[in-house]
C-alpha cells in the first residue's frame, strides 16, 4: 500500500515544479521575441507617458500572490488545445512584424503569456488568474492613436468654455487667438498621460476594492471619462489664468506643473468617493468560501512528463514565427541603390523653377525622394512629392509616426484641417487625404495617398500596412510610396481643388508606369 502511494506520488508534478516550468517557459518566450520585448521596455524608458510599464509586472505578481491560496486549490492539468491559440497569436505576430506594426506585435506577445499558463497549468488555473493576466496588457505602450481625438476634444471644450465666459476667440484647427495672446493644443496638452495613468491605477483599484462586476465596470468607466473631462477643464483654466494675468502666468513649464497638481487632486477625489462603496471585507470571505468549494478540494496534478512536454511544445511553437520572419527578411535585404527617376508626361504641365512654397514633408529613414514643381498655361502652380521605400524596417518605413507633414513645434507651418475626399481622375476614383496647411504668407491644399504597387492604392495607413504585410508574406515584395501633390489658394481651399484634380488626372498614368518600373528594378 505504501509503496503504491509512493510510486504514484513520484509520477505527479509538484505544484512548485509546474510553476517553475511555467515561469521558465514565459521567460523563454520573452527572450525568443526579444526585439518585441525590448521595444516595450525602450518605450517605457524614453516616454513618461508609458513609464508605468515598469510597474505592471510587480502589480501582477502581487495580485497573483494575494490569490495564491485559491489558485493552489485548482487542479493543475496541461491543456494542449491552448497550443492552437499560441499558433494563431504567433501568426498574428508574424503578420504585424512583416507590416512593422509594433503595437500589434507587442499585444500578440503579451497575449501569449496567459495561453502559456493554460498550456502548462490548465485553463482552470488561467481563469482563476484572469484579472492579473489581463492586467499584463497595460504593459503595452498603446495610446498614441488617441492623441488627435483628445486634442480636438480639448480644443473644442476650451474654445466653448472661453466663449461661454464672454472672451472672444478666433480658432484655426487646434490654434486659437485671444485678445491677450495666442494658444495651441499640442500633444502634451492632449491629456493622454492623465488618461493612461488614471485607467491603469483605476483598474487596479477597482479590482482590489470591489468584488461586484458592476461596481468594477462603473469605476473603470469613471477612470476613463473623468480624466478626459478634467484635462479639458485644466486647459480652460490655464488659458483663463494666462488671459487674466496678461500672459504672465501659466504660459511656460509652470502650466504643466499646474496640470499635474490639478490631475492629482481630481484622482484623489475619485478614489476617495470610490472608497465609500468598497467591498474588500466581503471579498476576503468570498476567497475563503471559494477555497472550501467541493470541486476545488479534489486537487490533482499532471505527470511530470506531461508538464515537461507541454512546456517544450509552447516554447517550440513560439520559436516558429521569429525564425520564419528572419527567413523572409533575409530574402528582402536591399540589393543596391534604387534610382528614382520617374518620367512624367508633360501634357499641359511644364517643370518650373518657381517653387509653390518652401514647405516639404518630413520622412524618417532613407527613402528615395522625388520632388518637382509644375506650372500650366493658366499659370496654375502645383508641387509633386514622392517618397519611395524599397525595403521596410522599423524606423525606415513608409507608414510611420515620424512621417509627417508639419512638425508639432514648427514655427512657420500649421495644420488647419484634415479630411478624406474622393477624386475622379477619369480612369478611376482615388481616395486621398486632404490637408490644409497655413503659413504667414501661403495657404496650401495637400492631397496625399499611398501606392503599394501599380494596382493597389489607398489613403488609409492601416489598409496600407495590411497590403504591405500581404505582399511581403506572399510575394516577398515590400516596396511602397507616398505621393503628395499641393497647390496654393488664397481664401477658400476649394480654389485649389480643380487645379489638383486636373494635375492628378494628367500625371497619374505616368506615376503608375514609373512605379511599376521602379518596383520591378527593385527585385
Amino acid at each position: 500500500m505504501n509503496s503504491s502511494i509512493s510510486s504514484e506520488s513520484l509520477g505527479k508534478t509538484p505544484v512548485s515544479m509546474a510553476v517553475l516550468l511555467t515561469v521558465l517557459a514565459i521567460t523563454a518566450i520573452l527572450l525568443i521575441y526579444h526585439q518585441t520585448t525590448w521595444s516595450m521596455i525602450a518605450t517605457w524608458h524614453r516616454s513618461e507617458t508609458y513609464a508605468h510599464g515598469f510597474l505592471i509586472l510587480p502589480f501582477v505578481v502581487y495580485m497573483i500572490w494575494v490569490k495564491r491560496h485559491s489558485i493552489g486549490m485548482v487542479k493543475q492539468q496541461p491543456s494542449p488545445t491552448a497550443l492552437i491559440g499560441l499558433c494563431v497569436l504567433g501568426f498574428l505576430w508574424l503578420v504585424a512584424e512583416l507590416a512593422s506594426v509594433q503595437v500589434v506585435t507587442q499585444y500578440a506577445l503579451v497575449a501569449m503569456l496567459p495561453l502559456i499558463v493554460a498550456v502548462i497549468l490548465g485553463y482552470k488555473v488561467m481563469f482563476t488568474m484572469t484579472f492579473p493576466l489581463t492586467y499584463l496588457f497595460f504593459a503595452v505602450p498603446f495610446g498614441d492613436i488617441l492623441i488627435p481625438p483628445l486634442i480636438n476634444f480639448t480644443a473644442d471644450f476650451t474654445v466653448w468654455a472661453l466663449q461661454l465666459s464672454g472672451i472672444p476667440v478666433y480658432r484655426e484647427g487646434t490654434y486659437f487667438s485671444l485678445p491677450t495672446g495666442n494658444w495651441s493644443v499640442v500633444e502634451a496638452c492632449s491629456g493622454l498621460r492623465y488618461l493612461i495613468a488614471s485607467v491603469t491605477l483605476g483598474t487596479l483599484y477597482a479590482y482590489l476594492t470591489y468584488r461586484s462586476l458592476n461596481r468594477r465596470i462603473i469605476f473603470i468607466a469613471l477612470s476613463i471619462i473623468i480624466p478626459i473631462i478634467a484635462n479639458a477643464v485644466r486647459a480652460y483654466l490655464i488659458v483663463m489664468t494666462g488671459h487674466l494675468s496678461d500672459m504672465t502666468i501659466a504660459v511656460g513649464v509652470d502650466h504643466l506643473i499646474y496640470g499635474w497638481i490639478f490631475f492629482g487632486l481630481v484622482m484623489l477625489v475619485l478614489f476617495w468617493i470610490g472608497a465609500y462603496w468598497r467591498e474588500d471585507v466581503e471579498g476576503k470571505a468570498d476567497i475563503y468560501q471559494e477555497q472550501m468549494k467541493p470541486d476545488m478540494a479534489g486537487n490533482g496534478a499532471a505527470t511530470i512528463r506531461a508538464t515537461i512536454y507541454a512546456s517544450s511544445a509552447a516554447i517550440a511553437i513560439g520559436l516558429i514565427w521569429p525564425t520564419y520572419a528572419a527567413y523572409l527578411n533575409s530574402d528582402l535585404e536591399r540589393g543596391g541603390h534604387v534610382s528614382f527617376n520617374l518620367i512624367l508626361p508633360k501634357n499641359n504641365w511644364q517643370a518650373s523653377e518657381e517653387h509653390v512654397s518652401n514647405w516639404e514633408p518630413v520622412y524618417v529613414g532613407n527613402p528615395e525622394k522625388f520632388s518637382q514643381h509644375y506650372v500650366n498655361q493658366k499659370n496654375d502652380h502645383v508641387s509633386l512629392f514622392i517618397a519611395y521605400y524599397s525595403i521596410q524596417r522599423q524606423g525606415d518605413e513608409l507608414i510611420s509616426s515620424g512621417n509627417i507633414l508639419v512638425p508639432e513645434l514648427d514655427q512657420t507651418w500649421r495644420i488647419i484641417n484634415e479630411t478624406k475626399v474622393s477624386v475622379n481622375t477619369g480612369l478611376r476614383n482615388i481616395e486621398v487625404r486632404q490637408t490644409q496647411l497655413k503659413s504667414p504668407v501661403t495657404n496650401l491644399l495637400v492631397w496625399r495617398w499611398y501606392m503599394l504597387n501599380e494596382n493597389e492604392e489607398t489613403a488609409s495607413p492601416y489598409i496600407a500596412k495590411m497590403i504591405l504585410a500581404k505582399n511581403k508574406l506572399l510575394t516577398a515584395e515590400e516596396g511602397g510610396a507616398e505621393i503628395i501633390i499641393t497647390a496654393p489658394y488664397n481664401v477658400d481651399p476649394d480654389e485649389a481643388k480643380p487645379v489638383l484634380e486636373q494635375f492628378l488626372t494628367d500625371i497619374l498614368p505616368g506615376i503608375s508606369s514609373g512605379f511599376k518600373k521602379l518596383s520591378s528594378s527593385d527585385t
